[in-house]
């Protein structure tokens, strides 16, 4: 049995209660989790906007020491430090034959939540996006963790697997931002944080950050950028302000709200190009008009999972972590327990802070 942060349905309080995880089978490995970040996907899991099955365990970026491993697992072994990857893409389906593993269809049955382990009752109990990380120990499949290099902090390390990936990667390899090129991105969370560094080692030459908290402004500078804003009556007036009168050649939308999607779209310059990193809801709809679609010439696409492939992206991170030019430290403002994460998530609602790490294994970080 491990103590793990559970939620028993829509809207019910998080409860840190004891849970069987069950023995690792052939091609998985059990890690001994080092450390979660608080994300706004476990947030999503308990507001409505994700409807997983009931009860779940919270929790997907993470990291963590391999204490066993099944049969036939030649990729780790005990001891190993390594990264969650709650998207690991089977390599077999079109789109992973297709060079787009973020889409894998694997990926996309097993998001919302998988089966592993029981309750103290014997109910099932749910994994968030297959991966329960709010959790003293886990078992996962092989492809589901990325061995760490020496060099990165185990805790800082957790970050790689969801926010750090996401952020970089939308500005890297989805968007494919070039030197110079102007750069907003609204909303400064974890992820949206993450993208101002990408736009950064990108060397993006204005990178504006936005965010309705002016306590925000403090880890936009440190991330990289040179501009801050806080959305005043026209948002998109204000960033074409800043970027010549044209808009931004890159738009990131990293909230999840028509809103703010609307006034990325209006903040890129013709022919520029608004990326969707933020998960919305269902219900919540954004409309364009016909003319507006031809005239401005503008892209507009989303990023999934930072068009990342963990086993080839972790291991460049990491590499920028180690030289300097990417800095995870800045990124966390909060360091807590398995009790104190329903208080992550209020500061998260509010926007307080940047990233909230769950230290789950003290002695290892």
């Amino acid at each position: 049995m491990v103590r793990a942060a559970v939620v028993t349905g829509a809207g019910e309080a998080i409860q840190i209660l004891d849970v069987d995880v069950p023995q690792e089978g052939p091609g998985e490995v059990r890690v001994r989790i080092a450390a979660a970040g608080v994300c706004h996907s476990d947030l999503s899991f308990t507001n409505g906007t994700v409807k997983p099955e009931f009860p779940v365990v919270l929790g997907h970026e993470a990291s963590g020491t391999v204490i066993s491993v099944g049969d036939g697992v030649t990729g780790v072994a005990p001891g190993d430090r390594v990264v969650l990857n709650w998207a690991p893409a089977c390599r077999e389906c079109w789109f992973c034959t297709h060079e787009e593993p973020w889409l894998c269809k694997q990926v996309e049955r097993a998001g919302v939540s998988a089966v592993r382990g029981a309750m103290p009752d014997g109910t099932p109990l749910n994994l968030a996006l297959g991966v329960g990380a709010f959790a003293e120990e886990v078992v996962v499949q092989e492809r589901a963790v990325v061995p760490l290099p020496d060099g990165v902090p185990l805790d800082l390390a957790a970050l790689l697997g969801c926010a750090v990936l996401t952020g970089v990667g939308a500005v890297r390899r989805t968007a494919d931002v070039q030197p110079g090129e102007s750069v907003a991105v609204i909303g400064l969370g974890g992820i949206g944080l993450s993208a101002v560094a990408g736009a950064k080692l990108a060397g993006a030459g204005t990178i504006i950050g936005v965010d309705v908290s002016a306590d925000k402004e403090q880890y936009a500078r440190s991330q990289g950028a040179t501009e801050f804003l806080t959305p005043g009556e026209s948002l998109p007036k204000q960033i074409r302000g800043l970027t010549e009168g044209r808009g931004a050649d890159h738009v990131f939308e990293c909230v999840g709200r028509a809103s703010t999607i609307r006034a990325a779209w209006e903040a890129t310059r013709r022919g520029g190009a608004c990326t969707v990193v933020g998960v919305g809801r269902r219900d919540d709809t954004v409309s364009f008009h016909a003319l507006e679609l031809f005239h401005f010439a503008r892209t507009l696409r989303s990023s999934v999972y930072g068009s990342g492939d963990p086993d080839r992206d972790i291991p460049q991170l990491c590499a920028q972590v180690v030289d300097g030019s990417l800095d995870l430290a800045s990124l966390v403002t909060h360091r807590v327990g398995l009790d104190d994460i329903p208080a992550a998530f209020d500061r998260m609602r509010q926007g307080i802070g940047a990233r909230s790490i769950v230290v789950l294994d003290p002695g290892a970080v």
